[in-house]
């Protein structure tokens, strides 16, 4: 499981003005194969024009999820509806959507054209409207000059935009793309990232991504679908999702944060000695605190009140990131909490810190099996 934590300038901001268009709408799909539940009552809808990631970690049920919309895999149980069309019904071929594989899958033997093409060459469609629709499909993807080219004479990224104008020249309403970036190296992967995304906006067709890259998703997204054994843990916005995660699992899955075990009475969270305000209901809870909202105390903090929750800590271990460094620290009653700052001088022995109350989100502790 990755716990990068995510800068709030990186993370997507999805909420659009108007109402979105649903174009795809899965209802309560479920999956098994053998004694193995894939897919749980999987409900979710996609809405036109949007860029959604399905996000987990391995075996959540990710690309079955997507081999089930595509039409490659049929579900148990649940429909899939794009419009008033129930896809769940119609062969691959009947559906107006395509899939971009993690390996791309190009002819080594055909140019870039004939790639492209190659699909609407087996359904025998004109010559001249084949030319048309390959020669704005590789300019939507900028690969135009390439056309004539190899797939072995061109790099990874420029495959990918190929494989990407192979979807697209066959006009789909949704594309699927199942990790189509994890065989690129680091720097080529951010770069595909926004190139990906900028790609997504121009040609205003609705992308479903898989990735089990948690930055990835926060990056590309308009909404994140996060899995988790087959159940669908949150859905939401990136922003929603990392500053107000719903579950003690897309806390830690989303970034880095720290769990505090709290005990509520009369509408006050008290946990190791700190205490605040809040509206949950009297007994046990758990609240999410992100290490980038706790912060050296301030000096004219002179009292912790319900606004302000301070505490005194002792130095484990200090990272150093550059820009950043990341601290663990521990209370005197033995808590222990990772705090995210600036980068500067190297920090050392006890000091207080604090956050605001408001940073303390409640999440629900789930579990899966």
């Amino acid at each position: 499981m990755r716990t990068t934590s995510i800068p709030a300038s990186q993370i997507g901001d999805a909420e659009k003005p108007s109402a979105p268009v649903e174009l795809l709408s899965v209802r309560s799909v479920a999956k098994q194969f053998g004694s193995n539940m894939v897919l749980r009552d999987i409900s979710l809808n996609i809405a036109d024009g949007e860029f959604l990631s399905i996000l987990g970690e391995s075996g959540s049920g990710k690309t079955t999820l997507l081999r089930l919309i595509a039409g490659f895999e049929r579900p148990d149980s649940g429909e899939i509806w794009m419009g008033a069309e129930r896809l769940d019904r119609l062969p691959p071929y009947k559906r107006r959507v395509n899939t971009v594989f993690q390996n791309y899958a190009l002819f080594p033997h055909l140019s870039v054209f004939e790639n492209v093409a190659y699909s609407m060459r087996v359904k025998k469609t004109p010559k001249n409207e084949v030319s048309a629709r390959v020669e704005q499909a590789l300019a939507m993807v900028k690969m135009t000059v390439f056309a004539q080219a190899s797939p072995s004479r061109i790099s990874g990224g420029q495959q990918q935009r190929v494989a990407l104008a192979r979807a697209l020249v066959n006009r789909p309403r949704l594309l699927l793309l199942d990790e189509p970036l994890s065989a690129l190296d680091a720097n080529l992967r951010r770069q595909m990232q926004l190139e990906l995304k900028a790609l997504q906006r121009e040609v205003g067709v609705a992308f479903v991504f898989v990735t089990h890259d948690q930055e990835e998703a926060m990056i590309m997204s308009d909404r994140i679908a996060l899995l988790r054994a087959g159940m669908l843990e949150q859905v939401a916005t990136p922003r929603e999702i990392y500053t107000r995660p719903a579950t003690t699992y897309a806390a830690q899955f989303i970034g880095q944060t720290n769990l505090l075990q709290v005990e509520v009475k009369n509408h006050i969270a008290e946990c190791a000695g700190m205490r605040w305000a809040t509206s949950e209901p009297d007994g046990p809870a758990t609240f999410s605190v992100r290490p980038e909202c706790i912060v050296p105390a301030s000096s004219a903090t002179l009292t912790t009140g319900v606004d302000v929750v301070r505490f005194h800590a002792r130095m484990l271990t200090e990272v150093f990131q550059g820009a950043m460094q990341l601290l663990q620290v521990e209370t005197a009653s033995g808590l222990r909490m990772i705090v995210k700052t600036a980068g500067g001088k190297a920090r050392s022995g006890e000091m207080d810190f604090e956050f605001s109350a408001a940073d303390a989100v409640s999440v629900r502790n789930t579990q899966r099996t």
